[in-house]
C-alpha cells in the first residue's frame, strides 16, 4: 500500500511538473502580455460563468446549502463585478505612468511600468469557494499572469463546476486548475511560481510562506483572526442587533470577517441581547432549521469542533443542533473571559460570545494585546469610532455595519500581522499580480561629465542633490 501510495504521489509530482512548466513555456511566448489579449479572456470568463449561473449556485447549494440569494450576491455576483471593473478601466491600470524626474538626472525621464509577475498559484478555501478563487484569478488575466487554480476538496461540487469552466474556457497552458487532497498542496508547494495567493487560516498561511521563501516568491496571504465587534451604549440598539445577527449568520458564520465576539457596554448588554433574539426571528423565522436562507456547517470535523466550543459559558440564544444534517443553531453565549477557550481561536462558525465593558479603553486594550484581526466593527458615534481607529490595527473595518467594506472595489482588502498581509479587490487585484519597474531613459544627444570621474564638477553638483 505504501509502495503504491508513493508510486502515486511521484506520477502525480511528474504531472504537476510538467503543467506548470509547459505553462511558464506558454508566459515566455509574451502572449498574455497584450492588453487585448487579457481583455479577450475576461470576456470570454464572464460569458462562461453568465452561462453556468445555474449549476455554479445549485454547486455552492450542495456544498454549503446556500440559497441561490445568498450564493448570487456573496460569489457569483462578486466575480462579475470585479470582471467588468477590470475591463473598465484595464486600459488606464496598463499604461505606462509618467513619473518626476529629479533636476540633477535631468533631461533623463522617468516612468513606471506594470509587468506581470508570471506563472501564479492561486488556493482557494471552501468557505467561498467560487469567490475566493475566481476573484483573484481575474486579477491574475487582468495583469497578463499565467495560473495554476488549487480549489478546497472539501466543496467538491463547486469545485467540480470551477474545473469544468476553465477546462471549457482556458488553454491548459495558460490556466489550468489541479484537484486534489492536500498531499497535492504539498507537491504544489514544492514548485517554483513567481507569485502565490492563499486564503485559508494563519497556520496554513505560514506553511506556504515557508515554502515561498525556498525561491523568494511574494506572497499574498488573506487569512482570517478573532474580528472584534464593539457596541457602545449610544449605539442604535435595533440595528446594531440586526446587523450583528446578519453578518454573523451569512454561510452559518463560516466567513473569515464575520464578527467573532462582541464587546458591549455593560449597560446595554441585555436590551443588546433581546434585539438579537428579534433580529433573529426577524430574518430566518421561528424555526431557523427549517430556513431557506441559513447555511449548514461544511463537513462533520469543523461540527465537532463547534461544539468543542460550546462548553464554556452560558447560552442566552440558540444551540440547538443537528449533526447528522450539520445544522447548527446560531448561538450567543455570555459570562465568559478573554481566558476562555472560545476565545483562544477564530470561531468561524455561528457561535457569538458576548462580553462586557465599562469604558472603552479596557476594549482597546484587549484588542491590543492579541493578534491583529481581519476586521473590526464598531457601532457607535463617530468621533468615539474614530478613537478606536486611531488606537487599534486591523486589516479593515466597517462603523455601524458588519463586512461592508469588503463590498468597495476601490478599498484594498487584506489582513495585517497575523491575519494577512497583501490586499485585493478592484484595482488591488491588478497590483497584487503586478511588478512595478521602473524605468529612466536618457538621451543621447548629450552627455554631462558631471557622473563620471575625476568628478570635476563635485562641489557644484553637492548643491543640487
Amino acid at each position: 500500500m505504501f509502495i503504491n501510495n508513493r508510486f502515486y504521489l511521484n506520477l502525480k509530482a511528474m504531472s504537476i511538473h510538467t503543467k506548470i512548466e509547459n505553462i511558464r513555456v506558454f508566459f515566455g511566448t509574451n502572449q498574455t502580455k497584450d492588453v487585448t489579449f487579457r481583455k479577450k479572456q475576461l470576456k470570454k470568463l464572464k460569458e462562461v460563468i453568465i452561462l453556468n449561473e445555474q449549476k455554479i449556485t445549485e454547486a455552492l447549494f450542495l456544498d454549503l446549502h446556500k440559497s441561490y440569494e445568498e450564493a448570487y450576491l456573496t460569489e457569483f455576483s462578486f466575480v462579475l463585478q470585479e470582471i467588468d471593473h477590470h475591463l473598465k478601466n484595464l486600459d488606464d491600470w496598463t499604461k505606462a505612468l509618467r513619473v518626476p524626474t529629479p533636476f540633477h538626472i535631468l533631461p533623463s525621464k522617468s516612468k513606471i511600468l506594470n509587468d506581470p509577475l508570471g506563472v501564479a498559484l492561486i488556493i482557494a478555501p471552501w468557505n467561498y469557494p467560487f469567490q475566493l478563487l475566481f476573484s483573484p484569478l481575474v486579477g491574475a488575466i487582468s495583469a497578463g499572469c499565467c495560473a495554476v487554480l488549487k480549489p478546497s476538496p472539501s466543496a467538491p461540487y463547486i469545485s467540480k463546476v470551477m474545473e469544468e469552466i476553465i477546462k471549457a474556457t482556458f488553454d491548459e497552458n495558460y490556466i489550468c486548475l489541479i484537484q486534489g487532497e492536500r498531499e497535492v498542496n504539498e507537491l504544489l508547494l514544492k514548485e517554483r511560481f513567481d507569485v502565490m495567493f492563499f486564503t485559508g487560516s494563519s497556520t496554513v498561511g505560514k506553511v506556504i510562506m515557508r515554502a515561498a521563501a525556498e525561491y523568494l516568491t511574494p506572497v499574498i496571504l488573506e487569512l482570517g483572526g478573532k474580528s472584534p465587534c464593539i457596541v457602545d451604549e449610544e449605539a442604535n440598539l435595533a440595528i446594531s442587533a440586526k446587523r450583528i445577527i446578519w453578518g454573523k449568520t451569512i454561510n452559518a458564520g463560516q466567513t473569515c470577517i464575520a464578527p467573532d465576539y462582541v464587546f458591549v457596554q455593560e449597560k446595554v448588554k441585555d436590551k443588546l441581547i433581546e434585539q438579537m433574539k428579534v433580529s433573529l426571528e426577524q430574518l430566518f423565522g421561528d424555526d431557523i432549521e427549517q430556513s431557506k436562507f441559513y447555511g449548514r456547517i461544511i463537513h462533520q470535523e469543523a461540527f465537532e469542533r463547534l461544539e468543542k466550543l460550546l462548553k464554556e459559558g452560558r447560552m442566552q440564544i440558540g444551540g440547538r443542533m443537528n449533526k447528522d444534517k450539520l445544522f447548527m443553531e446560531p448561538t450567543i453565549i455570555d459570562e465568559i473571559n478573554g481566558d476562555s477557550l472560545i476565545m483562544q481561536e477564530e470561531i468561524f462558525g455561528p457561535i457569538l460570545p458576548i462580553l462586557t465593558y465599562t469604558h472603552i479603553d479596557e476594549v482597546i486594550k484587549y484588542i491590543n494585546a492579541n493578534e491583529k484581526p481581519l476586521a473590526l466593527y464598531y457601532f457607535g458615534q463617530t468621533k468615539q469610532a474614530n478613537e478606536v481607529l486611531r488606537k487599534t490595527s486591523s486589516g479593515g473595518a466597517t462603523i455601524n455595519d458588519t463586512l461592508m467594506h469588503i463590498t468597495n472595489h476601490h478599498l484594498p482588502f487584506g489582513g495585517v500581522g497575523n491575519s494577512g498581509m497583501g490586499s485585493y479587490h478592484g484595482k488591488g487585484t491588478f497590483d497584487a499580480f503586478s511588478h512595478r519597474r521602473g524605468v529612466v531613459t536618457s538621451p543621447t544627444w548629450i552627455d554631462l561629465p558631471l557622473k563620471y570621474p575625476p568628478f570635476k564638477y563635485f562641489k557644484w553638483i553637492k548643491r543640487f542633490i
